[in-house]
């Protein structure tokens, strides 16, 4: 697996992007075309239930770490092995949904791919995400194709539009791809320290 997602020009990408905060990342995810099976307030519930166990942890985890009592760290790091045995067990399923590369707004996503999608400019279905790689559980989001490519190197990408979202689910979504976003800085920013 690439460690990074690719940049690509393309029209649908200053669509989707071009004003947004944006977010990439290696997840399970996936479009299908028909209805969603869960309704939008699942979406919603799944989103606002990430943030509080995210928020819980903060970005200051080291320093609350050294205030807290052993005995509840090594049961935190207990539950964090658990759920990523969970998650690991959970993506063996036959209709478990699989790893991508994938670039995402507020607005509409692009998959990446080693094979065709299938599906043509204008489809509608089912953006299905899971959006953290230790929750074996996926959000569904309503979404249009946008378009469709594939590259000199053989990946095939997906552009897709979400359609419009409920005001909660919206801000939810915004609010998870704000942390992602704010992840990836720390993240390169600590890479670029141990790099000098």
């Amino acid at each position: 697996m690439p460690t990074r997602v690719p940049m690509l020009s393309h029209p649908a990408e200053n669509e989707l992007f071009g004003d947004a905060l944006t977010c990439e990342a290696w997840l399970p995810a996936g479009f299908h075309d028909g209805e969603p099976c869960q309704p939008p307030t699942a979406a919603e519930s799944l989103l606002h239930a990430l943030a509080v166990a995210e928020d819980a942890r903060g970005d200051d985890a080291d320093d609350r770490k050294s205030e807290l009592p052993v005995s509840f760290q090594r049961l935190e790091a207990k539950v964090d092995l658990l759920m990523n045995l969970v998650g690991k067990l959970a993506r063996q399923r036959e209709d478990a949904l699989p790893l991508r590369g994938l670039r995402w707004s507020h607005l509409g996503l692009r998959l990446d791919a080693a094979q065709a999608f299938g599906v043509a400019q204008g489809d509608a279905g089912v953006a299905l995400i899971e959006p953290a790689s230790w929750l074996s559980d996926h959000i569904e989001l309503p979404a249009r194709v946008l378009a469709t490519s594939t590259t000199a190197d053989g990946q095939h990408h997906l552009w897709l539009r979400f359609a419009p979202l409920g005001a909660g689910l919206a801000d939810a979504l915004e609010r998870h791809l704000f942390r992602l976003h704010r992840r990836q800085i720390a993240e390169a920013r600590l890479m670029a320290r141990q790099a000098d």
